[in-house]
């Protein structure tokens, strides 16, 4: 074989032909003059500025003199792949740390068996839940619980990478390598609403930016805030898609002394003060459809204590909807400006409402025989991470480990460094592991003691696929 021929690539299932001087599907891997080589070279990180918990480039440490921090770590970011798995990782590092030796495995691992978990702090509906969410029309995942001010979407997953079609499996790739890159991606949802979510950044519902995320639900905010409304006004309906809270008839206005108003809710009541479904939901007052609240009001009671001149006030769990009425003659609310005095309450509202962001969760099973690169007895390596003799970061960042079988791991995508992830078009994402445990307790896990290299040999030599073991051009940020 000549430098002039096409070679065979081996770090994923694809197996491409590379030409000359060309990378293959991925992007990820060239051909340099007849070797394989890695595009990206591996990351270092270090916490070098002290006194934060902030990881940052080791290159942009500004270290003086050509010396390593000497916290600096090597992520799997850039380092390549163990596939196929019957070889050591790329980079199985030892370190020494406050006297005791450790061993670092790195890898970039390829999942399959991979999705993403979005949270989006809105009180708007976005749509049924287990509704189907689209990307260019294909089926990329499915909406999932609503929790407390915020709604959960689930996208990816084995199913819709490799179940479908090709189309379903390559947009949902392209989709969720986005999303953990920290890029937008707007999300279709059957029956609901179109969203652009983003790490980090607000979402964007049908073309309008959310602002905050409800102080709570309308009962809460009842809760919370009676007693800032006592003797400043007459009754108070603090209107929300799921519990509409009504002051007078509410326990917290109850125990203050509220008087009884005679106020008529059209809506499902549960406990006292407490109404569900008072409107579809929608994008109106506090997550309904209502552009008008007095559209929830039935005939005021006069013998429960309705008469001309009371004062409400209605207000959405976000303070961004309000409205101040009086009752008339014939006990029909009348708006009237807000007063003065009530301005603070409604801001204070406002003030607890924490801003709207999207997080972007990558979730993972590290199963398979990547653990290979790692063990030569993959169970082993298992039970440690499980019993937390091995820890496991993704990109130098602190992962959540599920319970049970297997290694299932959560991790926030805005805690690596930006350009983390990859995708090979097996179609599947690419993200990077680092397993860390003592080198006595790595030996005994039957680890591939005669892979264990030191970090000065690793800068000076690189890894497996020649590669400047330095900063990670996408790494900076």
């Amino acid at each position: 074989m000549t430098a002039q021929e096409k070679i065979r690539c081996d770090a994923c299932p694809v197996m491409c032909y590379i030409a000359p001087g060309q990378t293959g599907a991925c992007d990820r891997y060239a051909n340099d003059a007849g070797r394989i080589v890695r595009t990206d070279p591996v990351l270092m990180l270090s916490h070098a500025l002290r006194g934060s918990e902030k990881i940052i480039p080791f290159a942009a440490a500004e270290w003086q003199d050509g010396l390593v921090p000497v916290d600096t770590v090597v992520t799997g970011i850039g380092s390549g792949t163990t596939y196929p798995d019957y070889k050591p990782a790329p980079f199985i590092v030892s370190s020494q740390i406050d006297g005791a030796e450790l061993v670092t495995v790195v890898t970039e691992a390829i999942f399959s068996y991979c999705g993403v978990k979005v949270k989006i702090d809105t009180d708007r509906h976005l749509g049924p839940e287990g509704a189907v969410i689209r990307v260019d029309g294909e089926p990329v995942g499915h909406v999932t619980t609503a929790e407390y001010g915020s709604q959960m979407l689930s996208l990816g997953g084995v199913h819709h990478l490799t179940g479908g079609s090709k189309g379903e499996g390559r947009i949902t790739c392209a989709a969720m390598l986005a999303l953990c890159n920290r890029d937008a991606v707007t999300l279709t949802i059957d029956g609901g609403s179109t969203v652009t979510v983003q790490a980090g950044q607000p979402p964007i519902v049908d073309g309008t930016p959310e602002r905050r995320m409800r102080v709570g639900c309308g009962s809460a905010t009842i809760g919370m805030f009676a007693s800032q409304w006592q003797g400043l006004v007459d009754e108070v309906v603090v209107v929300d898609d799921h519990i509409t809270g009504v002051v007078s008839e509410h326990q917290a206005g109850k125990v203050i002394g509220w008087p009884a108003t005679g106020i008529r809710i059209k809506g499902h009541r549960s406990t006292p003060g407490r109404y569900f479904r008072v409107s579809d939901p929608g994008l109106g007052w506090g997550g309904t459809k209502l552009i008008d609240p007095l559209d929830i009001l039935g005939p005021w009671n006069a013998a429960k204590g309705a008469r001309p001149g009371l004062r409400l006030l209605m207000v959405s769990t976000t303070g961004e909807e309000y409205g101040y009425y009086i009752l008339d003659a014939s006990l029909i609310p009348q708006k009237h400006p807000l007063p003065p005095e009530l301005e603070p309450s409604v801001k204070l509202i406002d003030e607890n409402c924490e801003p709207s962001l999207c997080t972007v969760l990558f979730m993972g099973g590290a199963g398979g025989s990547l653990r290979a690169g790692v063990t030569k007895n993959p169970v082993r390596l298992t039970r440690s991470v499980q019993a937390r003799e091995t820890r496991l970061t993704c990109g130098g960042a602190e992962c959540y480990v599920w319970p049970g079988g297997g290694i299932t791991f959560m991790v926030d995508v805005l805690d690596l460094p930006p350009g983390s992830f990859g995708y090979v078009p097996t179609p599947a994402l690419v993200a990077p592991l680092e397993f860390t445990l003592p080198r006595a307790s790595y030996l005994r896990l039957g680890g591939h003691d005669e892979a264990i290299r030191s970090l000065p040999d690793i800068l000076q030599n690189g890894g497996e696929y020649p590669t400047a073991a330095k900063l990670h051009p996408r790494g900076q940020g």
